[in-house]
């Protein structure tokens, strides 16, 4: 499930359930029309509410960053589940883009 809301130049997107192979598609195609405007220049993940997320979460996060760095955007994650958390640490994430609390 993917909820959004957008504030002047930033979109937060809040994403619940799981964050796989199946889903990650569709919330790709999601999230590039929310951020396919260029006065865009914030995008936040609020994954406090994901019970599962795999690689493919990994590369649609990489994937939206690719997009908002091109037009000097950023990119922060919220991710208090323990699973979700070690999976961003693991694979680097942070190192690209901000963490919140």
């Amino acid at each position: 499930m993917i909820e959004h809301q957008k504030q002047r130049n930033a979109v937060t997107v809040k994403l619940a359930g799981e964050l796989d192979h199946n889903t990650a598609l569709r919330i790709r195609e999601d999230l590039d029309q929310l951020i396919s405007d260029p006065h865009v220049k914030r995008l936040i993940f609020d994954m406090n509410e994901l019970s599962f997320m795999d690689s493919s979460g990994i590369g649609m996060i990489i994937g939206r960053y690719k997009v908002m760095a091109r037009r000097g955007g950023t990119v922060a994650v919220r991710a208090n589940n323990s699973h979700v958390e070690r999976i961003i640490e693991l694979s680097g994430l942070y190192q690209i883009v901000e963490k919140l609390a």
